[in-house]
């Protein structure tokens, strides 16, 4: 059997004065990694956006501080395209920033950082603002935590950003800006926000400080795991599911690893995530590329063999691929109803609750 290796010829046309850029990289982003960014957008539009997919989405890398946030991650959830993120906490921690309107700066890499030091300017990368705006968003932070709903309760972190959103939402309609941030518009659209690390960051950072003298939240990542496992089960259960990775580390792998909690563990066998796409300047010989490539992936159960074909890794910046893929699904995408997972915790905890019973029983 002959197989056909060619795809669509690659044409010499033009750029044009005003294409959209879902025209640009339909038609001119044809090899190497644009090339994966169209797949990506692809895939995105006619198959996991198109349905009723589950699409979880993680986020590693300082993304909101370039205010990604709100050009892209908020659209994404207003749309309907997000159901749930596994999240850094310092993306979480950043994102407060927009709500209280601090001012951050485009900047350079090449600047003296001993001189910024003693100008109480911070650093990231070519980002740079006043040691003001972490010191604000500190407070409100600590303020926020000492409210009576946070003491000496014990809260995954879904729950702890879900309560903090609803603060972020409402500083953000009180000054003005509202639609800028990820964790209100998570709380808009009552979409879980996992962080699986949640001291390795300045909202940990601020609970720890309140541990000492008040009342404060006692996270546990233990349900965090079972709420995420949750989610993974209904998507495997009522529809397929789809993983959108922007970077790696933790994040990458509190979203994949549902699916081994799942199977291995609670011996509720299901098959892994259907669609893979990420989004990253790792490399797997290096054992950098954290959770490895979506084939190593299958190894460990958290992508269906089956679905390879749907797995698209694209080696480039986030910040790159992002806009791109915004404004490719804004032309090509109608919203989709917002999952509202928040909302269903309780009635998605019981399921699983009540599946693992029932494999208990007959183990």
């Amino acid at each position: 059997m002959k197989h056909d290796f060619k795809g669509a010829r690659i044409e010499t046309s033009r750029v044009r004065k005003g294409m959209g850029v879902d025209d640009l990289v339909e038609h001119y982003f044809n090899a190497y990694n644009a090339a994966r960014i169209k797949e990506a957008c692809r895939m995105l539009e006619r198959k996991i956006l198109s349905s009723d997919c589950y699409v979880g989405v993680s986020l590693s890398g300082a993304l909101t501080p370039t205010g990604l946030g709100a050009s892209c991650l908020v659209t994404w959830i207003e749309n309907g395209c997000i159901d749930y993120i596994s999240s850094t906490g310092a993306n979480l921690y950043h994102d407060t920033h927009f709500a209280l309107d601090l001012p951050l700066h485009q900047s350079s890499p090449f600047l003296d950082d001993v001189k910024l030091r003693k100008e109480g300017l911070i650093r990231i990368y070519d980002i740079i603002f006043d040691f003001e705006v972490l010191a604000r968003s500190d407070k409100y932070v600590y303020r926020v935590m000492r409210q009576p709903e946070f003491h000496d309760k014990s809260m995954g972190t879904a729950e702890l950003h879900f309560r903090l959103g609803r603060y972020v939402d409402a500083t953000e309609r009180e000054m003005g800006c509202q639609g800028k941030t990820v964790l209100g518009a998570a709380y808009r659209n009552s979409l879980p926000c996992f962080c699986p690390a949640p001291g390795d960051s300045t909202i940990g950072l601020n609970i720890a400080a309140l541990s000492f003298d008040s009342p404060y939240p006692r996270v546990d990542p233990t349900l965090d795991v079972t709420y995420s496992s949750a989610i993974a089960y209904a998507a495997k259960m009522e529809s397929r599911s789809a993983v959108l990775i922007l970077g790696g580390g933790v994040p990458k792998n509190f979203l994949l690893q549902t699916i081994p909690q799942l199977d291995e563990i609670m011996e509720i066998h299901v098959k892994g995530h259907d669609y893979f796409i990420q989004v990253t300047d790792a490399r797997a010989d290096t054992g950098g590329l954290s959770g490895a490539t979506p084939h190593e992936a299958v190894s460990w159960g958290k992508v269906d063999p089956e679905m390879i074909p749907d797995a698209v890794v694209c080696y480039t910046d986030s910040t790159i691929a992002l806009p791109l893929m915004t404004a490719y699904l804004l032309n090509r995408v109608g919203p989709r109803k917002p999952k509202r997972l928040y909302d269903r915790k309780d009635a998605l905890l019981k399921t699983l609750s009540d599946e693992y019973a029932r494999v208990k029983k007959g183990s």
